[in-house]
């Protein structure tokens, strides 16, 4: 209970000035990174406070100067906070539509050009991801997304979304499998409290589309990528 407050207060406490100095000056310029190193940086202090670390490695792994789609599991919603800041330069992410509608929070995240995602499952919804997603790499911006569509409740990989695999497949862009892990012990499904802990995060090398058959056999390389790292129980 005690991570959870700290995690709460540090948000609070540096969110809001930051909100009120950094969306302005997003608006009035156009230039959103200020908002996103600081937004950022709030993040990683608050994990700090929290008593969460964290174990990464595969960092060289990650192709420089080219815009990537990362695809990993998902086991806690510590996750999003623990992986995007590692991620270097910028990245959108896919996210679920009703999150836009958090005041404040929902407007940066518009800023940043986050991708919202349809639970309707409407082909409509579909294309209209993948437009936006597409025009976000091709201004050289990183696409995250938690290719599961939702956390798994025991840590094993639950089916996998298509839509990304599209993408993928459609721009070429290089996909960079993520195993994460310890998470969800920390955060689990359908708790709000936060226990301190080490998240384990590991990057794989980047799986390349052209050299792949199929969206479905990218999907299966992908899929193969992160279970290698997962501890067997989760794989």
């Amino acid at each position: 209970m005690i991570a959870s407050l700290l995690l709460l207060a540090t948000f609070l406490v540096l969110g809001l000035p930051t909100a009120a100095v950094c969306l302005p000056w997003a608006l009035i310029t156009g230039d959103v990174m200020p908002l996103y190193r600081a937004s950022l940086w709030i993040v990683r202090t608050g994990l700090k406070l929290g008593g969460i670390r964290i174990d990464v490695q595969g960092l060289e792994n990650i192709p420089a100067g080219q815009a990537c789609i990362f695809m990993s599991n998902h086991v806690s919603n510590l996750d999003p906070p623990v992986l995007i800041p590692l991620i270097p330069g910028r990245t959108s992410v896919f996210l679920k539509q009703s999150l836009m509608k958090i005041p404040i929070l929902g407007y940066g995240m518009r800023l940043a050009e986050f991708v919202p995602v349809s639970r309707s499952g409407s082909v409509e919804g579909a294309v209209e991801s993948g437009r936006a997603a597409k025009l976000v790499l091709d201004k050289g911006i990183h696409i995250t997304t938690f290719v599961e569509g939702t956390r798994s409740r025991d840590g094993r990989l639950l089916p996998f979304k298509k839509g990304p695999f599209y993408l993928a497949m459609e721009t070429g862009a290089p996909c960079i499998p993520i195993s994460i892990w310890g998470t969800e012990t920390m955060m689990s499904k359908g708790s709000l409290c936060v226990k301190p802990g080490t998240a384990h995060v590991r990057f794989h090398p980047p799986v390349w589309p052209q050299e792949i058959a199929d969206r479905e056999a990218l999907l299966l390389a992908v899929r193969e990528a992160i279970a290698s790292a997962l501890p067997q129980k989760n794989a």
